[in-house]
């Protein structure tokens, strides 16, 4: 149960390689000055692993690559007052994008026939299905906030979330750059 006294948290993890979730560890010791100010309700970094309906923050790392990554980037935008895109993976697409240079059945076939020495064929369980482009986040919902970086520095997380919880507009370009 959240503390309503302080600013609710929630981050996911897209396709992406949990970069910007690391990053975000990085904090350090300022994770505990952060602790006295956010409850993160809902993350890779936490136990609770349901979103609540209604969240201050959310926070989306990785771009949209399969139907969970759709329906988790719509969640948070129906839930969260403010989404961030945080990382080049879900601010452009990056590696996963590279993707869609190729036809989708292409790649399933190079993935799950062409290479494969054992039980060859498209897994269709426990596996959601691929979109048939990778998306960033902003072409499945709507952002607020982009934050780019591969990954985004602790520095400059600290910066945007800072900005926020004072209640003012963060303007990322000041602190990181694509690719940085």
């Amino acid at each position: 149960m959240s503390n309503p006294a302080k600013i609710t948290v929630a981050t996911a993890w897209l396709d992406g390689c949990s970069g910007c979730h690391m990053s975000f560890l990085d904090l350090d010791e300022r994770l505990l000055e952060l602790a006295q100010q956010v409850d993160i309700v809902h993350s890779p970094l936490v136990d609770t692993k349901e979103l609540p309906e209604r969240v201050d923050i959310g926070i989306l790392e990785g771009a949209v690559s399969n139907e969970d990554d759709l329906e988790k980037a719509k969640a948070f935008r129906e839930r969260c007052r403010i989404l961030i895109s945080l990382g080049d993976c879900a601010v452009d697409g990056n590696i996963p994008d590279l993707r869609n240079q190729f036809k989708l059945s292409d790649v399933m076939d190079r993935a799950y026939r062409e290479n494969v020495t054992l039980q060859a064929g498209v897994p269709d369980q426990g596996v959601p299905p691929l979109l048939e482009t990778v998306l960033p986040v902003h072409g499945a919902v709507a952002v607020d906030f982009f934050v780019p970086g591969c990954p985004p520095s602790a520095d400059t997380i600290w910066f945007v979330i800072g900005e926020l919880l004072a209640g003012r507009t963060p303007n990322p370009s000041e602190v990181t750059r694509f690719g940085a």
